[in-house]
């Protein structure tokens, strides 16, 4: 498959976006509907590691996890030629951002209140506590930008089907390809969609 100027051969799409947006979902179907195979760093973590990412959390502590997410997300996109979805906090490491630059980026948006309603009782370490509304609202606030800054493609997964958010990011996907110019401006999101909130990192 030939490379767009300025990136290196890799995964077919890399899947980013805050907790609750789909990316596990989302990268599944996508990589059905592609025909490769679909990678989640954080199943993949906890392959290598033989714990659940919230006993890493609990027991090394966030720096520890992120220090062997940034060493697991490097080696995927080296090796995976497929759909690989990445943790929602992967992107607040400066080495992976530089990465992940060379690469074709899907940003699965969604707004603050439709994430805190996907993510309300999940597993995450960093949205337990009194106020995980609160603490959801912190991390949009930080790494929103990041996310934006990395996309060559954004799509919203807000009030929509996983199968029209697939077929939406398949379309930008070929309009992103070699000798296609990358289009905007982005449109707004709109309001709902669930996805499955066991055990991930973000």
């Amino acid at each position: 498959m030939a490379v767009a100027p300025g990136r290196e051969p890799g995964p077919a799409a890399i899947l980013i976006g805050p907790p609750g947006a789909g990316k596990t979902t989302i990268g599944r179907r996508l990589a059905r509907a592609l025909r490769v195979d679909f990678l989640d760093v954080d199943e993949e973590i906890e392959r290598r590691e033989g714990r659940s990412i919230p006993q890493i959390f609990a027991g090394d502590g966030e720096p520890a996890f992120r220090a062997i997410e940034e060493e697991v997300v490097a080696d995927v996109v080296a090796h995976h030629p497929g759909v690989v979805s990445l943790g929602g906090g992967a992107v607040l490491s400066e080495t992976t951002r530089t990465l992940l630059r060379r690469h074709q980026v899907v940003y699965l948006e969604l707004t603050e209140e439709e994430g805190i309603r996907r993510t309300v009782g999940s597993s995450r370490p960093l949205l337990k506590g009194d106020d995980p509304a609160a603490a959801y609202r912190a991390l949009m606030a930080r790494r929103t930008p990041i996310y934006r800054e990395l996309a060559t493609i954004r799509v919203s997964t807000v009030g929509r089907a996983p199968s029209s958010v697939v077929r939406q990011v398949q379309r930008r996907l070929k309009d992103t390809a070699p000798g296609r110019e990358r289009r905007g401006p982005w449109p707004k999101l709109p309001a709902v969609l669930r996805t499955s909130t066991k055990n991930r990192s973000e």
